[in-house]
């Protein structure tokens, strides 16, 4: 009840202007979030790895996670060696540590995990996102760029280039947590290298005047497939073909990332029809018991996959989606990557 609250509040009808107490609320966080930010430490023009911080303005579900492994897999094919970076959130462990697509998610996160069994690339997390960078740099000095899932805000981890990742939301009410969903006064978007957009065809709604980055770039997520969570490494299903092979069947879905209605709704657009759906928080710690007991096929996120394998069965499925990217993005970053100066 107190998210739906939030949520209606945070993004109301086009036009409705936040209430006084929003506002005032807003100018408080905001005068902390400024101070913040002056202290954020860019990293010189030359210095390599490159080190690009991909991150939400607005709080969780923009696609952020897919997108930062699609350009790391991109990047990393055309000869670039890449490195991620992430938190972990909800993990037992705090401290920096380096990854692997086989590890717990329990120990290290979800979306780490997910990360690492994504791309192959190498990936450090923890909760110092900068000591997590000094580690990746020491144990894979080789690196010509990092990419960091998430860490506009960390203020110990340095940065090349801040990307700042937006969907059809836009910025809601433009008012900063708790009184709005943004993390930071949508006027620090002027210090920021580009803008990417979900949904390449409708660029953001953001309030008129703005200054915004010097670049702007487009991405669209897709359903690539479906394999089994307890055999992540099988090739994946198409998904017109899995949804003929369910039809039929009682099918239930689960997702524990911030916008769950978000991945129902794509397994419908696939031609899956669901007979329960079952909305979970973000980042959910995971037991036997949130698994259905009906004898259904249980579909799920690839973010929650990485949580459910220790006690999946062959009911369950979990979706991998693919981020296209504009290509321009890579284009980009590959000419910073030879030393080329930036337009």
């Amino acid at each position: 009840m107190l998210e739906a609250r939030l949520l209606a509040a945070w993004f109301p009808p086009e036009g409705s202007p936040p209430g006084r107490l929003s506002r005032w609320l807003a100018s408080r966080v905001a005068r902390e979030a400024t101070r913040r930010r002056a202290k954020l430490r860019r990293l010189p023009p030359g210095e390599r790895p490159l080190v690009v911080v991909v991150g939400n303005l607005v709080v969780g579900g923009t696609g952020k996670t897919p997108l930062v492994a699609e350009l790391a897999r991109e990047l990393a094919a055309r000869g670039w060696a890449v490195g991620i970076l992430a938190r972990g959130h909800r993990a037992r462990r705090r401290d920096a540590r380096l990854v692997g697509a086989h590890d717990d998610a329990r120990e290290h996160g979800d979306e780490p995990v997910m990360l690492a069994a994504a791309t192959g690339l190498p990936v450090a997390c923890g909760h110092d996102r900068g000591a997590a960078l000094a580690l990746l740099r020491r144990t894979h000095p080789g690196l010509a760029l990092v990419i960091s899932d998430d860490g506009m805000q960390h203020g110990r981890l340095p940065r090349s280039l801040e990307l700042a990742v937006f969907d059809g939301r836009g910025a809601g009410n433009g008012a900063v947590l708790p009184a709005g969903p943004l993390r930071e006064p949508l006027e620090h978007l002027a210090t920021m290298d580009a803008l990417l957009w979900r949904d390449d065809e409708v660029e953001p709604r953001l309030p008129e005047g703005l200054v915004l980055p010097p670049r702007r770039f487009g991405f669209h997520l897709e359903a690539a497939g479906w394999r089994p969570v307890a055999a992540p490494d099988a090739a994946p299903i198409q998904a017109r073909a899995f949804a003929a092979r369910l039809r039929g069947q009682p099918v239930h879905a689960l997702a524990g990332i911030a916008r769950p209605e978000r991945f129902f709704a794509t397994v419908r657009a696939c031609g899956i029809a669901l007979d329960h759906a079952h909305a979970l928080p973000d980042h959910v710690v995971v037991g036997p018991g949130l698994l259905p007991a009906a004898p259904a096929t249980v579909l799920m996120t690839a973010k929650d996959a990485v949580k459910f394998t220790h006690v999946a069965d062959d009911r369950c499925w979990f979706l991998e989606m693919r981020a296209h990217l504009d290509p321009a993005l890579p284009d980009w970053l590959e000419e910073l990557l030879r030393g080329s100066p930036p337009d």
